[in-house]
């Protein structure tokens, strides 16, 4: 593969902003001299610790049922035709096939109410014994609940891509390398976006750096830049300015659904969690990862969906219905270093607190109008246009490229080789430790 293609590659994955820097350069080779070293001092980093990183490269991916397919196959005896293991459906498929011996049914599966008995067995020309139909039922029991974990850690992976890159798994490969310039600025700031979060007290740093202004600036210097592709994962009001109308309600459509979408899971993880709304501190139990990512979605979309009802001048249309934001949980160790530090609770969450949950507006069970949120964020000294609540924010200063820290649990360390050890030991996480890591506990003392 060439470096658009790899570029490419990269919007499905991790990468960090240094190794896609070092593909820009090879897939621009007409960057001016000033723009090459701009890149280059980014790309330069990607070669630290001999290119080496203790940090995935990619997003968890759901691991594939092979083992249990091919478990079913010997236990019935059956080809079943081709099946992808790593496709929820086509697993359930294979199930359903194989399960036809025993009338197997995919939406009862419960194994004390859903078993035929001996009569029902005889009836359906069932010829097993007892263990044998048992044998089959729990299997095909474990290859369904299979496929439902996969299909639950495939839509939260969508999610997380959702939140960091927008749109960009939707955007066809032969399009991507159409525009080479609109390719890396894409590739780069979607990059940027991916970033960790750091265990600091900071806030996350500006995606957009002095590598991501500059190829930036490329796509706005010349005729011809594919804009729609771009703000689908950047939609920016100087992006969304430059589509048409039919562009910019194709996408306001799209940011909407998924608004609503990922609200409704949020919907359903909150009626299940004990979340203190008013401090939005994790507490034991509570699924923090799963909270957080959608959060991150919801918020996301909400923004997408916002920046494009400005830019086609119709907020009136929402006027009456304006959902807030989604907080992200914090765990207690931080909220109490921000208390120690002299800081609180992020501003953001008395807001939230105060107004009704968002997916209760947007269906519409709960009321809260534009004119809510203004005046929930002024009664907490915030101005509501700035802060993102009730308009697109406003593009901060263009962030200093910084080399990715390696990080253990938010925690940055020297290098990679002691990150991989720490967190092997359980080091940060809250779990216990593991001592074995470092030789036993007399090593660790």
């Amino acid at each position: 593969m060439d470096a658009l293609d790899r570029l490419y590659d990269s919007l499905d994955a991790r990468l960090r902003p240094e190794d896609v820097a070092a593909l820009v350069l090879e897939a621009q080779p007409a960057l001016t001299q000033h723009e090459r070293t701009v890149v280059r001092e980014a790309a330069s980093a990607s070669s630290r610790w001999y290119n080496f990183s203790g940090m995935s490269a990619d997003y968890a991916r759901p691991v594939g049922a092979a083992r249990q397919v091919a478990a079913t196959r010997f236990l019935f005896g059956v080809d079943g035709g081709e099946v992808d293991v790593d496709d929820p459906i086509s697993v359930l498929e294979f199930a359903a096939v194989a399960g036809s011996e025993i009338n197997w049914d995919p939406a009862h599966t419960d194994f004390l109410a859903d078993r035929l008995n001996r009569e029902a067995r005889e009836a359906a020309g069932i010829d097993l014994s007892k263990r044998q139909y048992n044998r089959r039922f729990r299997m095909l029991r474990r290859l369904s609940a299979k496929a439902s974990r996969m299909e639950r850690a495939r839509k939260m992976r969508g999610e997380a891509l959702l939140a960091a890159a927008g749109f960009v798994g939707t955007i066809d490969h032969d399009r991507f390398r159409a525009d080479p310039d609109a390719a890396c600025f894409i590739a780069y700031f979607t990059a940027r976006r991916k970033l960790r979060r750091e265990f600091t007290l900071a806030g996350r740093e500006n995606p957009f750096d002095q590598v991501a202004f500059l190829l930036f600036a490329r796509c706005t210097a010349r005729d011809g830049t594919d804009w729609p592709m771009i703000a689908l994962a950047c939609p920016a009001p100087d992006v969304l300015q430059r589509l048409r109308p039919e562009q910019l309600g194709e996408l306001l459509g799209r940011w909407s659904a998924a608004t609503r979408s990922v609200a409704s899971s949020l919907a359903a993880l909150w009626q299940s969690s004990s979340i203190d709304k008013a401090t939005m501190i994790v507490r034991q139990g509570v699924d923090s990862s799963t909270w957080n990512t959608l959060a991150g979605a919801y918020n996301a979309a909400r923004t997408g969906w916002i920046a494009c009802l400005h830019a086609a001048g119709l907020t009136s249309l929402a006027e009456n219905a304006w959902p807030g934001k989604v907080m992200r949980v914090m765990a207690a160790d931080l909220a109490a270093w921000h208390q120690d530090s002299g800081g609180g609770l992020h501003p953001d969450t008395s807001v939230w607190s105060r107004l009704p949950l968002p997916w209760d507006v947007l269906d519409g069970t709960a009321a809260c109008s534009r004119a809510d949120v203004e005046a929930a964020c002024r009664e907490h000294r915030i101005e509501p246009e700035k802060s993102g609540w009730i308009a697109p924010r406003t593009r901060r200063a263009i962030a200093r490229f910084r080399p990715t820290p390696e990080l253990v649990h938010g925690v940055a360390v020297s290098d990679p080789l002691w990150a991989m050890a720490l967190r092997r030991a359980h080091v940060f996480s809250g779990k216990p430790l593991s001592t074995e890591v470092f030789g036993g506990q007399d090593a660790v003392d």
